[in-house]
């Protein structure tokens, strides 16, 4: 699916998959077809889970001060990770590696069945797939990508772990516009929805 967020927040268009749904196969369309950065959003509950903080409170560095987003009050990036059967951790199988037991660990997490200590047998850090933590209440926090993608895995009785990666275009340098990702999806069959209508639909 692809998830445009909206106008007033990045104006990006992002691929979204449940992360126990992804292969090799799909880690290379998300890095040839939408070209930005692979992450895995998790719902906050899971983050707790899991033991992740937030990056800007785990790093004791200035540059991590003074956040001033032009679209959040908050960045919801976490620590980077790979699973700890990967090689390297970059390649499109070991990523589809990580992510897919990503969601899976989300999925017993949810269930009271996996915790920090689990998480750390599994996955080490750093690695080369970001965590995104979403905000507590969800949408009714923030509609970011994290927000609006965790709380539509939750209405399709999915784990609460999706990949999202935004797509850019080749010719501007920028993200790629509203109406070019709407015509992808339609060109490869997937579905295109506007944020705020997942907002409507789902919040409350």
């Amino acid at each position: 699916m692809l998830i445009y967020d909206d106008a007033d927040r990045e104006g990006e268009t992002d691929i979204v998959y449940p992360a126990t749904a992804v292969d090799a196969d799909a880690v290379a369309r998300l890095r040839n077809d939408a070209g930005g950065l692979i992450c895995v959003a998790l719902a906050d509950m899971v983050g707790e889970a899991f033991g992740l903080p937030f990056l800007q409170d785990a790093i004791d560095h200035p540059a991590t001060a003074d956040h001033e987003l032009s679209y959040d009050d908050r960045s919801s990036f976490s620590l980077t990770v790979n699973h700890r059967e990967t090689d390297t951790g970059i390649t499109d199988r070991d990523r589809a590696l990580t992510i897919s037991e990503l969601g899976s660990a989300a999925r017993r997490a949810a269930t009271g069945a996996y915790d920090t200590d689990a998480f750390a047998a599994d996955f080490r850090s750093p690695g080369h797939v970001n965590l995104l933590r979403a905000a507590p209440n969800l949408l009714a926090d923030r509609a970011g990508h994290t927000e609006l993608g965790i709380a539509l895995a939750e209405a399709a009785g999915c784990p609460p772990a999706v990949v999202v990666c935004e797509m850019l275009d080749d010719d501007t340098g920028r993200a790629r516009s509203p109406a070019d990702a709407e015509a992808y999806a339609e060109r490869n069959g997937l579905v295109y929805v506007e944020g705020r209508r997942l907002v409507d639909r789902l919040a409350g």
